[in-house]
């Protein structure tokens, strides 16, 4: 901006028309001037007209000096002169103490516009918020600091105020003597909404928001919650811990002081009691305010064991939790319930999810050893451990690197492995229905065939004992799993290539089953039931095998390399889909 002009954002005249910068003040103070003769003299509808011509006036300065294409600074200069001057008025220790109730809510959302202009500018709002919560009562100035929270992404679009508003929230709360929890638990909600938006518009995963997360802390400092904040923070770490390892460091020492420790916090029993005491009225209002609540409380056990830093901040011991999952079922249930909200977080750095997985892999580690409960605990955390599962199983298929991918699904069989028989299998169907993806489905197929396999050695080996135990995974569910594939719901044979590893994969347990029912002359999934045979020959294998060799014939001659790739996939399908139908017609013969 020139000395000589001030235009609005838009190119059209301002509301208010500057000259000078002592014109700048000279307008700035007749309308505080204005505002207040008309609260002295009691004309509320004067007052409420002049206010509005004053919030005008700021935000004339405050879109003119954002849109301003001057190299010299003038935009940036009258807004810091204007700054100054809300400042010095607000600072008069004479002044009236109707003016400062008038005043503090549209001041504060209209000089917040400033903050982002530069550094002068987001440090003189910073003290107007200080010379106003000196005015003003700590239970009103935490409403309208939570009002300017509420601006962002409405009104401004630039975070830059969140920091010293954050930190205004933090110093308001410590002045608090009475009734603290109850204004504490009426501010969470528009930190965390501020926070995570904040977060959501972080583009450069660096270090540009670390002013806005310092803030956090200090709110966090003053009420004391964590989690939620510490789920935030790794977001935005991108794939460098070093980051943000300090702010993690700050955040565990409050786990004393809360009584949290990690055993809790990562099987979950820490959360309710951290949200329970906070009232929303719809189950929006509360995702909105705690969404992160339980991906930050499995986090902190997770930097946890990325930093003894962390550890020694939160009091804990990691080797000793480790220790204590690994030996109780049900907590490894638990934690698998909470990690897997982290497998969920698509924003969520792959360095977190690594670590995450490594747990799981320490704390199932040699579970064969171990006397596992039956289901009826199980079933309880089912729908949690199904989740998880799917979770897991997004890393498997995702996962940028190898050694990840390869991790992720020894979790994955390690986990089902960790359930009960009889609940395993419907875990795994359920999982096998709810995947979209061809390759994930026969994952899921061969840890059936294993599971099928397992089952097979344990009973051979309890019978050289003198035992005989049942086999509750080798269930009629099986052959369900592999009509799933080859006769999908929504009719038809499978379609090709799509399909192609599911179907490889179903007819691979179809004739595993087959095979086994059969050398062993048992019959527990039905498999070799006349009625069984006659709908895999009829429905299942014969369609399938019309498909097969249809599309090799049909692309016989098509030397294109694409076309030779398709029916080199088709290949061992068609040899599997044969042997199944000899097989089977060897059964059938049998029957008659």
């Amino acid at each position: 901006m020139s000395p000589e002009t001030l235009d609005s954002v838009n190119g059209s005249p301002a509301p208010t028309t500057i000259t000078t910068t002592s014109s700048l003040l000279s307008q700035l103070h007749r309308h505080f001037d204005s505002l207040s003769k008309a609260i002295e003299s009691g004309d509320i509808r004067r007052s409420d007209a002049v206010l509005v011509d004053l919030v005008e006036f700021l935000g004339s300065v405050s879109d003119a000096a954002v849109g301003s294409d001057d190299d010299e600074g003038g935009a940036e200069s009258a807004a810091v002169v204007v700054l100054d001057g809300v400042l010095g008025f607000i600072s008069d220790p004479g002044l009236d103490q109707a003016v400062i109730d008038e005043l503090t809510s549209p001041l504060l959302e209209a000089t917040a516009k400033f903050a982002g202009l530069s550094s002068r500018c987001s440090s003189i709002f910073e003290s107007v918020i200080d010379q106003l919560i000196t005015k003003c009562h700590p239970r009103d100035m935490i409403a309208y600091l939570c009002g300017v929270l509420a601006l962002y992404g409405k009104e401004i679009d630039a975070p830059d105020f969140i920091a010293p508003t954050f930190r205004g929230v933090a110093k308001v709360l410590a002045s608090i003597k009475r009734r603290h929890l109850e204004i504490a638990r009426a501010t969470i909600s528009s930190i965390l909404n501020a926070l995570n938006a904040a977060c959501a518009d972080s583009d450069d995963r660096d270090m540009g928001f670390r002013g806005v997360f310092d803030g956090a802390v200090d709110v966090a400092t003053s009420i004391k919650v964590a989690c939620d904040t510490l789920a935030l923070i790794s977001i935005s770490m991108g794939e460098k811990v070093s980051n943000c390892l300090p702010l993690v460091i700050t955040l565990s020492q409050f786990f004393p002081y809360c009584g949290l420790v990690y055993a809790d916090l990562v099987t979950g029993h820490a959360v309710d009691p951290i949200t329970k005491h906070i009232s929303f009225e719809d189950i929006e209002d509360y995702m909105k305010s705690f969404g992160y609540v339980k991906h930050g409380a499995g986090l902190a056990v997770i930097w946890g064991c990325i930093s003894d830093a962390v550890v020694d901040a939160a009091g804990q011991d990691v080797t000793t939790l480790k220790n204590e999952l690994r030996s109780s079922q049900e907590k490894r249930w638990q934690v698998v319930a909470m990690v897997g909200n982290i497998f969920s977080m698509g924003s969520l750095p792959w360095n977190l999810k690594r670590d995450a997985i490594e747990l799981l892999l320490v704390i199932t580690d040699n579970m064969d050893e171990q006397q596992i409960t039956e289901d009826t605990t199980c079933s309880f955390y089912s729908p949690r451990l199904i989740a998880a599962l799917q979770a897991i199983a997004t890393i498997v298929i995702h996962a940028p690197d190898a050694g990840l991918r390869k991790n992720a699904f020894t979790a994955l069989k390690r986990v089902l492995t960790d359930s009960p028989a009889s609940l395993r299998l419907d875990i795994l169907q359920h999982l096998v229905r709810k995947s979209n993806l061809s390759s994930m489905v026969a994952i899921l197929l061969d840890c059936a065939r294993e599971n099928l396999q397992a089952e097979i050695r344990k009973k051979s080996s309890a019978k050289e004992a003198g035992a005989d135990p049942s086999l509750s995974f080798w269930d009629a569910g099986v052959l369900d799993l592999v009509e799933f594939v080859l006769r999908p719901p929504s009719g038809g044979p499978p379609s090709f290539p799509e399909q192609s590893d599911a179907v490889l994969s179903a007819l691979n347990l179809y004739r595993f089953v087959l095979i086994a029912e059969s050398t062993g002359n048992t019959n527990y999934t039905g498999v070799r039931s006349r009625s069984s045979l006659e709908k895999a020959y009829k429905e299942w294998l014969l369609p399938l095998r019309t498909v097969v060799t249809g599309i090799v014939a049909q692309n016989d001659d098509d030397h294109d390399e694409l076309v030779l790739c398709r029916i080199c996939s088709l290949n061992p399908i068609e040899f599997v889909v044969y042997r199944c139908i000899e097989l089977v017609e060897a059964q059938l013969k049998r029957a008659m």
